[in-house]
Parts: structure tokens; C-alpha cells; sequence
């Protein structure tokens, strides 16, 4: 009892540790109780009074951590079984919405979880070291201990998993104290298992077993939170097959645009990254239109957050303000964040101006840019200090031309390619639609999520020229750094596409998740662009992106003010209006920077694999331990200790087929034993380890040999006698290791 009393007390120590780091501040002041009502059942000495025990000690724990009276059960337990699925359930749910580690007091569904666990994880391993099953009770703490150390990343794992299989250690080595000498190579063999398991980067760090991930629960919103990292990512992206509704948005159905989160402002390092320099109350007046300032021109839309783990206020493009309880913050470029990142269910309000000029509106809008945009490192910033020429000054290609030299020569190509492109014109948007149309359309482009490298190209250089194949990030990155080329103020917009219209509300899911191009055009701001083939739709007929669209009409409109180009310069034959080219998957839009989603394909069944993982390293470990006590007993040249070795090798197989051998069995015992159990003559490895062990120094040598070859012949025998479960128990049976 006392031995029984000590591990428990040891696991349960272990255990709590490790499932409290999901809590700051961490809050036990009922972990005491519900310890102790872990261990008492264990402490009881019949079957029967140790079942009822737990069952009794269950019930006190269900009512000491979810705060209920037993008097509720009565009378009919409605006012018992109700608060505690009620409780129960949205814990396990809130697990999926909120960020580890919580505070208890803010989160007291989540903390009854957290006491709930220690409690089943004690009482299991109470229990298996009270009926002296080390196996189960090494798994149970692994597991119980194991597992939260899993869920929240950081901290010192190689320490938490030396502590985890410290307590394995003593658990194995406390509930046999016999055979402590037999019981150290298993023991270490499993210390190294579990290590490697809490302190190896494929398993500890949250993106391979992160509960946030798992979904066995079905919920109108799926409580799983989606990340984002806002950024560009040219190298191929991996996309969920589950889609998981992130938002939905109460606004109109007619709302013409999509859902930003935030914009990639600057093109640093062959790629387009979030900037966002804060613009002086006078340059916002000048980038934003009047009419934008006009609080009846602007849609409002009712946000609610359900799965998507971010801090950047999302709304149609372009936002002009929000009502949000939480504290908010412009930062510069119609971007709003919440510093502490939104929380499910979490609702707030946005207003948006969405212009949907047309294309003779916009080819009247002059060319005239505000310095706010033209300024260096702004909205014509092409990186390496180097700004492009607004769009109307004369010489502007040859003043760029002297700037796009060494690693920026390829630019240069890109640059002459998005003037063949837009031909030569008067109209910012004339050169805008163009590059839309042909990156959409007419260029010859396919729609891929693992588009093949280009070596000796940057990403979008090399997605241009060479091979023409890519995602949404390809397409409008390469679309907002051509306008940029031709000095026409640009930049990458990143978020949603609208999504499906449902009872009233927009329904925006992880794979509407997309990337578009936002151009100004004096007296209307910001306006979308979408050069992705067969993505989402736009309601301004000024967009090839739009199904309002007519490319003849825009062809006759724009061929007084284009010549020579290679989309609009001359009238678009009627067969070229429909593309035909494959649609892709919607899924394959996920991830601006990658957009790159937390929740993959890999890990929608990461406990079944961290408990497979778990199972095959403790496998693993009694398998090499049982090898390399049994090869140790070989290293010798002494044929007499070869054949006890035999022997002794022979009685462990046995042994772990649970076969009752004498702990000194003798070659004779083994033999009868191998007869009358199992049917087998051993006579030829009894005869040659017989006379190894007792025979003349002179033929001892030999008949050692001869001793180790029938041996193997005869465990192969014994093998083919035995079921594949009785071979599979015996793998991983401790008895050889001198456990009972």
C-alpha cells in the first residue's frame, strides 16, 4: 500500500506539472482533492472495492470540478447532467477558440478540463501500479503527461521530457523492486524513446500536435483556428481538404468586392511584404476621395469571427472605419488591427466605400499622383531604393532603364514586357486593365499551386517569362509590380474572396482565402483588380474580373487611346472572350505569405498519431533493450559461458510466452518444458549445448557454436508453432526482463 501510495503521488506530481503550463496564472487551489480522490481507490485491496472506489471517486470528481451537488441528482438529474455537459462540452470547444496558455479565471470551462484531466490520467496510473502492470501504467503517465507538454510549445522540453520518463523510471522500476538490475537496460531504453519523442521538433512543436488542429466535434462554426502569415510565398503551397468557415459576414448581397485583411505595400527583396508607413492626416485627405468621407456612401457590414486566429480587421475593400469593443489600431494604408488578435465569437462592425466606376470613368481619370504615392519607398517603390517614374512623366522608361541594372536587370525585361503588354497610352487604366486581361486571360497563362522553379529569374520575373505558371500570389504580384514599372501606383491586396451568400450572411471560409491587386485612380482611391484565372468575381464592370465584363465593348473603348497593344491595341476577335483554360480549386488560393493555413492535411489526426508514435518507441525500446541484454551475455570466448548464455536466451523466449520456467532452469527442465508445452524436439540444441557446457575443453568450441546455430533453428520453430498475437505479446512481454 505504502509503495502503491509513493508512485501514485510520484505520476501525480509529474502529471499536474505538465497539464498546469497550459494555465497563466496557474490556479490549484482543488487539485489537492482531486489527487487524493485519484489515489484512494488504488489503495483498496479487493477487485470489487477498488472498482466501486473509483467509481465513487469519479463521481467526487465530477462534482468537485464542475462545481455540482450531488443533491441535483434528484430528483430526475436534470440539474446534474445538464450543467455538466454544458460545462464539459464548451470547454473541450473552447479549446479549439482560444490561445494556450489561458487564464483560469477568464476561462473556467477550460480550467475544469484541465483539473478533469489530471484527475483520469492519476486514477489510470493509480490503478495499473495497484494491480502491478508497469506497462500500462508507463503508458498511462507518457500519455497523461506527455500529452499537454505537446500542446504548448516553448518552455524546456528536453527537461520536461527527462522529468516525463524520470517518473516512467521509477514507475518501472517501483512496481517490481526485484530485478532492478534486469530492469535498467528497459528503463533506459525507454528514457531515450521519450525523450525523443518530447524534445524532437517533428512532435513538440505545435504544428504537428496542436488540439487546436483536431476536430471530432461538428459545430455550425468548426472550432478550429485558422492562421494566417500575410506575406508573399512563391514556392508552392499544400492546402487542406477540410474547409473551415473563418468568418461571416452580415452585409449586402450585392456587395461588390472582396473581404481584405490587410495590403503588401512594399516590393523588398523580390517580393511583396506588409509595410504599412503611417500616412500624415494631409497625404490621407489626398489619397482618399470625397465621397469615401461621406459617411452615407459607405456599406457596413456585421463581422463575426469564427475560426480565424488573427489580429488584422477584415472587411470589404476599402475600409473607412470600425466599431470594435476592443482596442483597435490604424496602421497606416486602411489597415486596422486588434494588438491582441481577434477571439472566436468576437463581433464587430466596418464600413467600407466599394466605387464601382466604369471603364470611360476611369480612362478619363487623369494621371495625376499625389506625393504621398510617388514619395521613395511608397507605392512606386520597386526595392533597393529604387522609385519608378510616375506614369506621365516624359522620359520615364529611359530614366528607368539607368536604375534597373545589376541584380535588378531582369526588371528590366519585365518592364519592356508589361509595355508591350499595355501598348502606348495615355490611360493609367487603359495599361491597368490590360495587364489584367492578359495575365487573366489572353497571355497564355495556367493556374498551378506547385508551379516549377525558374533558376536565374526572380519569383515573378521568372513566373513572366518563363514559365507562365503559378498561384494568385504569382498573378498579383506580378500584375502590381508591372503597373509599378509603368509608374502607376500599385500594390497587393490579401484576404478573402466574398465566399456563398447564406440566410442573410456571407460565409467566408480558409479556402476563399486569396490575393488581388489594388491600383489608385484619382477620384475613386483604391480600386480591385483580379488577375487570377477562373478565381473570384468582382462587381465592377471595369474589371476583367467581373461577369458584367464585355471585352469587345472595352476594346472598342480603349482603341482610341492604346496603340500597339498586345491586349486592347485592336478589337479582341469574339472567340478569345471566353476563357476556357481549367478553373482551379478553390483550396489551392490558401495562403498570402503563404497565407499558409496551421491546420494541414498531415495533422487532422494527430493524437491517433502521437499514440501510435507512443506505441511504436516503447516498442521500439523493450525490443532493443531484450537485444542488447541478450548480445551482452555473448561477448565472450568461454564456450561454457556461451552455452548458459543459450540457455538462459532460450528460458527468456519461454518465459515472455508466459510459460512457467524455474528461475535457474536447467538444460533438462528447458527441454520438457519445450516438449510438453509446445510440442517441439530441442533435443539438437539440448545435445550441443550439453556438451558445450559439460563436455571435454577439447570439443567445446566447436559444440558452442553448433549450440548458438540449433538455437536459432529452434526459436524459428517454436515461432511457426505460436499465433501472431502470442508472437506480438511476447515482443513486447517484460518477464524476460524480470518483471512479473
Amino acid at each position: 500500500m505504502v509503495r502503491t501510495l509513493a508512485l501514485s503521488l510520484v505520476a501525480a506530481v509529474v502529471i499536474s506539472a505538465n497539464w498546469l503550463r497550459l494555465e497563466d496564472p496557474q490556479h490549484a487551489s482543488r487539485l489537492t482533492a482531486l489527487v487524493a480522490l485519484a489515489i484512494a481507490p488504488a489503495l483498496i485491496r479487493p477487485l470489487w472495492g477498488r472498482v466501486a472506489g473509483g467509481i465513487a471517486a469519479a463521481f467526487g470528481a465530477l462534482c468537485v470540478v464542475f462545481s455540482l451537488s450531488p443533491l441535483a441528482l434528484w430528483p430526475g438529474g436534470a440539474r446534474f447532467f445538464s450543467p455538466l455537459a454544458d460545462r464539459f462540452g464548451g470547454g473541450f470547444a473552447d479549446f479549439y477558440e482560444f490561445r494556450l496558455p489561458i487564464d483560469p479565471a477568464a476561462h473556467p470551462r477550460m480550467h475544469m478540463l484541465v483539473l478533469l484531466a489530471v484527475f483520469v490520467f492519476t486514477l489510470l496510473v493509480a490503478l495499473a501500479v495497484a494491480a502491478r502492470r508497469p506497462v500500462l501504467a508507463v503508458v498511462a503517465l507518457l500519455v497523461g503527461a506527455g500529452w499537454p507538454a505537446t500542446l504548448l510549445a516553448g518552455g524546456h522540453e528536453l527537461g520536461r521530457g527527462a522529468i516525463i520518463l524520470g517518473g516512467a523510471l521509477v514507475l518501472l522500476a517501483g512496481i517490481t523492486a526485484r530485478a532492478m538490475p534486469a530492469a535498467v537496460p528497459a528503463a533506459l531504453g525507454i528514457v531515450l524513446a521519450a525523450l525523443t519523442l518530447s524534445a524532437s521538433p517533428a512532435v513538440a512543436k505545435s504544428a504537428f500536435l496542436d488540439w487546436q488542429h483536431w476536430n471530432p466535434v461538428v459545430r455550425a462554426a468548426k472550432p478550429v483556428s485558422v492562421a494566417y502569415v500575410w506575406d508573399a510565398n512563391y514556392n508552392g503551397l499544400n492546402f487542406p481538404h477540410k474547409v473551415t468557415t473563418v468568418l461571416t459576414v452580415r452585409a449586402p448581397q450585392t456587395l461588390g468586392t472582396y473581404w481584405r485583411a490587410t495590403v503588401l505595400d512594399a516590393f523588398v527583396g523580390d517580393r511583396w511584404i506588409e509595410d504599412l508607413r503611417r500616412e500624415t492626416p494631409q497625404e490621407s485627405h489626398e489619397l482618399t476621395p470625397a465621397a469615401a468621407r461621406d459617411p452615407r456612401r459607405a456599406v457596413q457590414q456585421e463581422v463575426t469571427v469564427q475560426a480565424l486566429a488573427d489580429r488584422h480587421l477584415v472587411a470589404a475593400s476599402v475600409p473607412v472605419g470600425f466599431n470594435v469593443s476592443e482596442p483597435a489600431q490604424w496602421l497606416g494604408q486602411d489597415v486596422a488591427v486588434v494588438p491582441q488578435g481577434l477571439k472566436h465569437g468576437e463581433r464587430y462592425i466596418a464600413w467600407s466605400y466599394i466605387p464601382q466606376p466604369t471603364a470611360s470613368a476611369l480612362v478619363r481619370s487623369p494621371a495625376r499622383y499625389p506625393a504621398a504615392l510617388t514619395a521613395p519607398g511608397r507605392e512606386l517603390g520597386l526595392g533597393r531604393g529604387v522609385t519608378s517614374p510616375p506614369f506621365a512623366e516624359r522620359g520615364r522608361d529611359a530614366m528607368l532603364h539607368r536604375e534597373l541594372v545589376g541584380p535588378l536587370a531582369p526588371y528590366a525585361q519585365l518592364l519592356a514586357r508589361a509595355r508591350a503588354v499595355a501598348g502606348d497610352t495615355h490611360s493609367p487604366y487603359a495599361a491597368t486593365v490590360s495587364l489584367e486581361r492578359w495575365l487573366r486571360t489572353t497571355g497564355g497563362f495556367t493556374y498551378s499551386n506547385q508551379p516549377p522553379p525558374t533558376p536565374g529569374f526572380p519569383p515573378l520575373v521568372g513566373f513572366v517569362l518563363e514559365s507562365k505558371t503559378g498561384y494568385c500570389q504569382h498573378f498579383a504580384g506580378a500584375m502590381a509590380l508591372m503597373a509599378r514599372l509603368l509608374g502607376i501606383p500599385a500594390r497587393v491586396a490579401v484576404g478573402f474572396v466574398r465566399g456563398q451568400y447564406v440566410d442573410g450572411q456571407w460565409q467566408v471560409t480558409d479556402h476563399d482565402a486569396h490575393a488581388w491587386v489594388e491600383v489608385w485612380f484619382k477620384g475613386y482611391g483604391w480600386l480591385p483588380f483580379d488577375p487570377t484565372p477562373g478565381r473570384g468575381r468582382l462587381a465592377g464592370a471595369y474589371s476583367a474580373a467581373s461577369s458584367l465584363f464585355d471585352p469587345a465593348a472595352e476594346a472598342k473603348l480603349l482603341s482610341s487611346v492604346v496603340r500597339g497593344g498586345e491586349v486592347f491595341g485592336s478589337r479582341i476577335p469574339a472567340a478569345d472572350v471566353t476563357d476556357t483554360r481549367r478553373t482551379p480549386r478553390s483550396a489551392a488560393d490558401v495562403g498570402v505569405q503563404g497565407l499558409a493555413s496551421v491546420e494541414t492535411g498531415s495533422n487532422r489526426h494527430s493524437l491517433v498519431l502521437f499514440l501510435l508514435l507512443l506505441a511504436l518507441g516503447v516498442v521500439g525500446a523493450i525490443a532493443v533493450a531484450k537485444t542488447g541484454r541478450r548480445k551482452v551475455r555473448y561477448f565472450t570466448r568461454d564456450p561454457r559461458r556461451t552455452a548458459t548464455a543459450c540457455a538462459r536466451e532460450l528460458a527468456e523466449f519461454l518465459s515472455d510466452q508466459r510459460l512457467s520456467v524455474p528461475a535457474r532452469a536447467t538444460l533438462g527442465e528447458l527441454e520438457e518444458i519445450v516438449r510438453e508445452d509446445l510440442a517441439v524436439d530441442p533435443a539438437p540444441f539440448v545435445a550441443a549445448a550439453s556438451a558445450a557446457r559439460f563436455g571435454p575443453p577439447s570439443g567445446a568450441g566447436e559444440a558452442a557454436r553448433r549450440a548458438k546455430s540449433e538455437l536459432r533453428v529452434l526459436k524459428r520453430t517454436l515461432r511457426r508453432q505460436l499465433f501472431v498475437l502470442d508472437r506480438a505479446r511476447g515482443l513486447v512481454s517484460l518477464r524476460s526482463l524480470g518483471f512479473s
